[in-house]
Formats: structure tokens, C-alpha cells, sequence
């Protein structure tokens, strides 16, 4: 009996196993716990004490409303998925393939352009297509080709599906280009000259044996694609709710903002049940052919010349680069001087969207963004919610790898790993849908949560879990266990060794983890647009709301403080904290 007493208390003084018990507890109680709470929650018969009902399910599923209220809204959904996935696979998986087989000169200048748009948020395509698109149909300025040309785009064009899937697909091309040159990247050149000097051309050459290499890179891309744009809420919301064009993401919110609550908790477990049944896809996918391309020997990389298409080539490149990354940001910049939106004249510029007073005269009396208090104050709680939110997911996720690595083959670290990983599938506003449900009230160990900071960042931690877990597991993976045993050897306790061998030693991998999640916070919207409140709103939540309520020009100067905030960041990271933070994207 002794022998039990003396292991049970060798076990609860062990810092391995506290860390342990607290970081499953955690993400038990941050994500296992919510998925259950809203699940039951579609179950619960609303009105009376009966238990359990399939009402709420069969409303959804089989009542009048529910072509509009989810048949139409999953075909739109779908539809968009597909359409952005394989414009996104085409163009990333084109561009790198120039990028890294061929003799294209400024390689890293182009890749640092080509990432860029990512590091902006998703719906800032959004803002520029309708400042170029925009029609009379709704009301309102008309965008720059109407106002200028006195020519009215078509609905299809300014509005609805084709502009939707065109700004996503202006954003998620990375994940192609990233995990695709990634594979490029790992191809022994000699599998290829082998096929030329047997008489292929180079296009078959790229078709019969550079393309079946890369199988893996292009069904993950097109599956990662695909779950992060079926969940995106911020371009449909800003490109088709004028137009009534619902996806599962703007009928979610639009169910949850109007009290229809449990509708819109079915139509997130629907959303979460699609990404994972497509996630699961592509595992089978993959695992069903060896795809091996790193042999024993030594790899090189033989670069395959331009020739007569490097001129057409380049051209493609910084045209493509121009409209994508540099022209959004000018337009936008130039949109936030006009006096009057679509007037593109000298005498129409001013910097009262900037620093102006109140005028009753021009936007109904809204101040320029410096004069306005809730932009402060939006400002503020975003960046305290994006550091804290940072700092927690990056030390989390750097234990969470340590713990993992070190104990690879037991069970409690494999299901860690696992529950660590499962917010990626889970879109961003079925996690809120989620959080607003378990956190709207007391639960079982914590108090309300809605209406404070402390959830806004709770929910970017777990969401970013994902990210900062492989980012820990790597920089742990480098570290060798003979480093420790050292330190252990000469006494020193293993909060000692953590603090002054391990974390030194993870400097990079932490503070890359830091840097992504806090860029990612910053540009933040789909995952805080339910949880936010007038006192907690984020500069993203608030150009949301200023767009809905047709202050275009404030949002866009709103919006422009955002983007360049996060190309500040990122500036700054690259060249003083020399980490390259766009590898950590593609991981």
C-alpha cells in the first residue's frame, strides 16, 4: 500500500505529469466540451421540459424554409469551395513551378510579393472589388469603372458567386504555391532528365512525371483550400448578403444575430461535419500510393531555362504581382482621400476621412478616424487581444511540442496531439457559433465570458493551437535529449532546465509562433464577429460594421490602418528578428 502511496505522490510532484493533467484538461474543456454543449443544445426541446426533441433538426432539414435555409445555402457553399479550390491549385501550383524550376531571376523578391496578399486579411479583396465593381443596384457610390466610364458592371460581376470566388481564390493561391513548391522543391532532378534523354517533351515530362510526384502537395492544397473557404464569412458576407446570396458561414451569423440560435448551431455542426468529411478524403487519398521522392543518394536541382518565354514570363509574373499585391493597397490608399466616393478628381481629395471633425455635412457627421474614440478603442482591444492571444498560444503550443516529442509512443501525449490539432477543422464561424453557446453563461468552471476580452482571446488561442503546436514541435524536434540528461546530471530541476536550455534553444521557433498568431489576431474577423460588443469590438468587427452601415470611406481608412499595421509587423520581424515568418505558413 505504501508502495502505491509513495508512486501516487512521486507522480503528482512531477511537473511532466501536472503539465500533462493541465494541458488535456484544457483542451478537453476549450474544445471537446463546446462541440458536446452545442450538439446538445440542437437536441434540447425549446419551450418546456420534455428533454430531448429532433424539432429543431427536422426545421432545418424538412420544413418549408428549408431550401432557402440550407439547401441553397450548401450548394453556394460547395459551389464556392470547388471553384476557388482549383483556381487557387492552378494559379499557385503555376506560379511555383516557375518559381522554383526555372531560371526566373529575383526569386525572393517575387516569393516575398507573392505571399504578401495572405498576410492581409481575406476580406480586404473584398473591400477593393467593390471599389472597382461596385454597381447602382444597391444604392450608394458607384465603384471606380461606373463612375469613370459611366459603364454599370453587370450583377453577376459586382455581386454574388464570381466575385466571391474570384477575392478567395486572390487569397488562398498560398497554400498552393507554398505546399507545392515545397514538393518541387524535394524532386531529384535526375527523375526528370531521365524522361528528356528518353525523348520527352517538356510538357510531358511535367504531366507523366512531375505532376504524379506532386499528388500529395496538390490534394492537400486543394483540401485545405477548400475547408478554409466553405468557412470564410467575411467576402460572402461583404459581396453577397446585399444580394441575398447565403452561404452556410452568412446564414450562420444571420440565424445567431437574429435569436434563431439553435438554427444557427445546426448549420455550424453542418459546416464542421463538411470540413471534416472532406479532410478525411484527402487522407485517404494520399495513403493510398507511395509517393516517395528523397532517396538515399544526394538531390539536385537543375533548373530548366526560360528561354523565349522568360520575356512573356516575367511579364505575367509582375503583372499578376502588380494587380495582386501592390494596386489593392494604392487603390485603397487613394479610396481613403476622396471626399466623395467615385469622384476621381484633384479638387475631390481630403484628409477629413483622417483628421477630420464632425460634419453633418459628409457621413452624417462621422470623424476622421483620428478623431474618432471607438477606433481607439477598437485599436486598443485589438492589440491586447492579439498579444496576449500570441503569448499564450505560442508558449502553449512550444509545451504542448516538447511534451509530444518527448513522449511520442503514450497514449496521453497522442491524444494531445490530436485534440491540439482539431480546431483547423473547425471553420472560424462555427467557433464562434460554439463559444457563444458554452460562454454566454455560467459554465462549469468559469463565469460568463461574453462581453469580455478574456474571450476573444481564449478563442484565438485554441483556434491557433493548430499552428503554435507544430511550430513547438518542430523547434523541439532539433533539440537533442542529451542536453537535458545534462542538466539533469548536474542537479538542475526540470523547471530549471526548461527555462535555461529549452527555451533559448526554441527562441526562433517561439517567437516566429508569436509573430504568425499575432498577425493572424490583427486581420481576425470571422472568428470574433459573434463575441464581440460594443465595448470589445476590434478594428476588424468595427469596419464590419461600418461597411453594413454605409460609412464605405471610414472603413476603408479603417481597414488601411490594418494593412499597414501588418506589413509593419512583418517588415520589422524579417529584418530585425531575422525569421523568415511565411515558412511557418505553410507547415
Amino acid at each position: 500500500m505504501q508502495k502505491y502511496v509513495t508512486l501516487i505522490r512521486n507522480k503528482i510532484h512531477n511537473p511532466i505529469v501536472i503539465l500533462t493533467i493541465a494541458i488535456l484538461a484544457f483542451l478537453i474543456y476549450t474544445i471537446i466540451f463546446p462541440l458536446v454543449e452545442i450538439l446538445v443544445t440542437t437536441f434540447m426541446n425549446v419551450g418546456n421540459d420534455e428533454g430531448f426533441s429532433l424539432q429543431a433538426w427536422k426545421s432545418v432539414f424538412a420544413s418549408d424554409i428549408s431550401q432557402a435555409l440550407i439547401y441553397s445555402p450548401i450548394v453556394q457553399t460547395f459551389q464556392i469551395g470547388i471553384f476557388v479550390s482549383i483556381i487557387s491549385l492552378g494559379i499557385g501550383s503555376l506560379l511555383a513551378w516557375v518559381v522554383i524550376r526555372t531560371d526566373l531571376k529575383y526569386k525572393k523578391l517575387v516569393s516575398f510579393l507573392l505571399i504578401l496578399p495572405y498576410m492581409l486579411p481575406s476580406w480586404f479583396n473584398a473591400f477593393i472589388w467593390l471599389i472597382v465593381f461596385k454597381n447602382d443596384r444597391i444604392g450608394g457610390q458607384t465603384g471606380l469603372i461606373q463612375a469613370n466610364f459611366n459603364v454599370s458592371p453587370p450583377d453577376w460581376l459586382s455581386y454574388g458567386a464570381v466575385p466571391i470566388i474570384l477575392s478567395l481564390s486572390a487569397h488562398y493561391y498560398l497554400f498552393a504555391f507554398l505546399l507545392v513548391g515545397a514538393a518541387l522543391s524535394s524532386i531529384n532532378s535526375d527523375v526528370e532528365e531521365s524522361a528528356t534523354i528518353l525523348g520527352a517533351k517538356t510538357w510531358k515530362v511535367l504531366r507523366k512525371v512531375t505532376f504524379p510526384l506532386v499528388i500529395p502537395a496538390i490534394v492537400s492544397a486543394f483540401i485545405l483550400i477548400f475547408s478554409k473557404s466553405i468557412g470564410s464569412f467575411g467576402v460572402p458576407a461583404l459581396l453577397g448578403l446585399p444580394v441575398r446570396y447565403y452561404t452556410l458561414s452568412t446564414m450562420i451569423y444571420s440565424n445567431i444575430s437574429t435569436g434563431q440560435q439553435v438554427t444557427g448551431y445546426i448549420l455550424s455542426l453542418v459546416l464542421i461535419v463538411s470540413a471534416i468529411i472532406v479532410i478525411w478524403m484527402n487522407q485517404k487519398v494520399i495513403s493510398r500510393r507511395n509517393y516517395t521522392t528523397i532517396g538515399g543518394k544526394g538531390s539536385k536541382q537543375k533548373l530548366i531555362s526560360l528561354g523565349i518565354w522568360r520575356v512573356p514570363t516575367n511579364i505575367a509574373i509582375w503583372l499578376f504581382i502588380f494587380c495582386l499585391s501592390i494596386l489593392p493597397v494604392l487603390l485603397l490608399g487613394i479610396q481613403t482621400l476622396l471626399l466623395k466616393d467615385g469622384v476621381y478628381s484633384l479638387d475631390n481629395l481630403t484628409l477629413h476621412y483622417w483628421v477630420g471633425e464632425s460634419n453633418s455635412a459628409i457621413a452624417n457627421g462621422m470623424q476622421g478616424v483620428f478623431q474618432n474614440d471607438r477606433i481607439f478603442s477598437a485599436f486598443k482591444n485589438t492589440i491586447v487581444i492579439s498579444f496576449f492571444a500570441a503569448l499564450i498560444a505560442a508558449m502553449i503550443g512550444l509545451v504542448i511540442g516538447y511534451l509530444i516529442t518527448r513522449n511520442k509512443q503514450k497514449w496521453p501525449f497522442r491524444l494531445m496531439d490530436q485534440l491540439s490539432f482539431l480546431p483547423i477543422l473547425i471553420p472560424s464561424i462555427a467557433f464562434s457559433a460554439i463559444y457563444l453557446s458554452m460562454f454566454a453563461k455560467p459554465g462549469l468552471f468559469l463565469p460568463s465570458l461574453y462581453g469580455t476580452i478574456a474571450i476573444l482571446i481564449l478563442i484565438t488561442v485554441v483556434s491557433e493551437l493548430p499552428l503554435t503546436t507544430r511550430t513547438g514541435t518542430s523547434s523541439m524536434i532539433q533539440i537533442s535529449n542529451e542536453l537535458e540528461e545534462a542538466g539533469s546530471v548536474l542537479g538542475a530541476s526540470w523547471r530549471t532546465r526548461f527555462r535555461r536550455i529549452i527555451m533559448p534553444l526554441s527562441r526562433k521557433g517561439l517567437l516566429s509562433g508569436f509573430i504568425l498568431v499575432f498577425i493572424s489576431a490583427m486581420k481576425e474577423l470571422d472568428l470574433l464577429i459573434m463575441l464581440v460588443t460594443p465595448r470589445t469590438m476590434t478594428l476588424t468587427t468595427y469596419t464590419f460594421d461600418l461597411q453594413e452601415q454605409g460609412y464605405a470611406q471610414t472603413a476603408n481608412a479603417v481597414v488601411f490602418i490594418i494593412v499597414i499595421s501588418i506589413i509593419l509587423v512583418y517588415a520589422l520581424v524579417s529584418i530585425f528578428g531575422k525569421i523568415d515568418i511565411t515558412k511557418g505558413i505553410g507547415k
